[in-house]
């Protein structure tokens, strides 16, 4: 007997599953909110060199128009960012010279700092810390670094879960989270802002991964999809929830401390999660199965279930599974079999090009031209129609067909945006929103992919393994925006993973109707 049979004896999708599952997406509101913190918190606003402690000005300067006097304008007519007279041109003043006439003057890099337009966010890292002109390249470095934690993490985290168990992880994942988040909110510098941004990201891997294999390792094969795709609707909803914060909370202290604050309390009800029976089976502890599966049979109200659920009957329909329960295993196993090696190589591919372009595209919302609170929610939005079509995909057509075309839509939209003339900002715009909704649906499929194509034995290191979303941010960090126009090298180059790999995806197996794999047998030593 399969442990799937044992769990359709325990209730199948019952009642503790429908607990279960909602309280472990309750989090993941607020992972979307950790992931895409940035684009609010560290927000540009308008800025130009501070000009009120030269003692020759009061602030009445500006409403008189005069700050031409000490700033140089752009071609837009607008005050430069990081540039001033080394002079003041009282001369703009008192002769016929126009404000633009200045090209023959010269100017310096801001020496007093910087005066920031506070009608949209009132306090950002970059106005907190200067983070513009010559130390602009740090905000990107932050995002950065905080996805080289998310990396980390899911290296370390997603070994360690195969180790330890996925539930005393996740409850380490929400400590750790709930007190890098708060030590964040109140980083008295730039440098220990970046430290706990990246042990904040390592949190966040550490409940992604464990999240999704509690979910999918407690649920019968036939729920498996509809599950899995709920839970990622909780994604979808934080995005929104994450611009009517940004929006009610423009001080971007309070903001990092709102989203924060709620893992303390994901942290003690967490202690109320089962450890994944099938997890126990194969590490060793089929008496600590058992005595899961009963507190499940008992929950579901499978009474009598429970009680003729014993160590010996476990033993007896899993004897190989408990045969195994000591055996090691580690990274290296990945490629062990020939068919692992060819899930492997395919998989990580597939999750390379998906973080490539999907954060890419939502990392750096400035740089659409709109509302960025407007543009947050239609990023979120689209992902309700994606993921629904994708789930019915996957369902009806399978796994590898769904991640391919996914991928291959997704990388043809954003790819289009080149050759659209930057004067169709709209098409533009809708070809960017189109493109991510394509990637969402990606990585909805390849969450539950993943898990399920490698044996439980060590699903924990394959997705620490094959996670790679900081490769993503170094999209946004040294790539070109996603709405760059012109067929140039450097455009074609960073987009044209997501169409590559979407072939990758094919050569998978699928493993729509199968029950999870318990362990590396003869069938994974093709």
């Amino acid at each position: 007997m399969a442990f799937a049979d044992l769990l359709e004896k325990a209730g199948g999708m019952g009642r503790f599953q429908i607990i279960h599952v909602t309280l472990l997406s309750i989090p993941i509101l607020l992972m979307a909110s950790h992931n895409l913190l940035q684009n609010f918190s560290a927000a540009i606003p308008s800025h130009k060199c501070k000009i009120n402690d030269t003692g020759v000005v009061n602030s009445s300067t500006e409403s008189e128009g005069w700050v031409g006097v000490f700033i140089p304008q752009n071609d837009q007519g607008r005050p430069e960012s990081c540039l001033e007279f080394v002079d003041i041109q009282w001369r703009m003043v008192d002769s016929n010279s126009t404000w633009h006439n200045t090209t023959d003057t010269e100017t310096r890099s801001c020496t007093n700092g910087w005066e920031y337009d506070r009608n949209e966010f009132s306090s950002t890292i970059i106005t907190e810390w200067d983070l513009v002109c010559s130390k602009k390249n740090r905000r990107q470095l932050a995002q950065s670094l905080y996805m080289a934690g998310v990396l980390v993490g899911a290296i370390i985290l997603g070994g360690l879960s195969d180790r330890y168990g996925r539930r005393a992880l996740l409850i380490w994942s929400y400590l750790q989270m709930a007190i890098s988040g708060i030590c964040t909110a109140f980083s008295p510098n730039y440098l220990s802002y970046c430290v706990f941004r990246f042990l904040g990201g390592m949190a966040l891997s550490g409940i992604g991964l464990n999240t999704t294999a509690l979910i999918v390792e407690w649920v019968p094969t036939k729920v498996r999809t509809i599950t899995g795709t709920l839970a990622g609707y909780s994604y979808t909803v934080g995005q929104l929830l994450l611009a009517g914060l940004a929006y009610g909370i423009r001080d971007w202290r309070w903001l990092q401390l709102c989203v924060s604050l709620p893992f303390f309390v994901f942290f003690f009800y967490s202690w109320w999660f089962p450890e994944s029976a099938r997890w126990l089976v194969l590490s060793g502890k089929p008496a600590k199965a058992v005595k899961e599966m009963k507190r499940v049979a008992k929950l579901n109200g499978r009474q009598e279930e429970a009680e003729k659920l014993t160590l010996e009957t476990l033993k007896a329909d899993m004897v190989k599974e408990v045969a195994c329960g000591n055996s090691t295993y580690t990274v290296f196993d990945l490629v062990r079999t020939s068919t692992i090696r060819r899930i492997s190589f395919a998989l990580s591919f597939v999750w390379f090009s998906t973080s490539f372009a999907y954060y890419g595209l939502a990392m750096d919302l400035q740089k659409f031209g709109v509302s960025i609170y407007l543009i947050q929610v239609i990023f979120g939005a689209v992902d309700f129609p994606a993921k629904l079509v994708s789930t019915t995909c996957m369902i009806y057509i399978g796994r590898r067909v769904t991640q391919f075309f996914s991928l291959l839509l997704g990388g043809l939209a954003i790819l289009a945006n080149i050759f659209v003339p930057t004067e169709l900002q709209a098409l533009r715009t809708s070809l960017a929103v189109f493109g991510k909704g394509c990637l969402a649906a990606s990585f909805s499929c390849v969450f539950l992919y993943t898990t399920e194509l490698y044996p439980t034995v060590i699903s924990g290191f394959a997705k620490g393994s094959l996670d790679s979303p900081l490769l993503g941010s170094l999209y946004t960090a040294l790539g070109p925006s996603p709405l760059s126009s012109g067929p140039t090298a450097s455009n074609l180059l960073w987009r044209h993973p997501s169409r590559v790999t979407a072939l990758c995806a094919l050569s998978d197996m699928e493993p729509r109707t199968r029950p999870l794999s318990l362990q590396i047998d003869s069938h994974w030593s093709q």
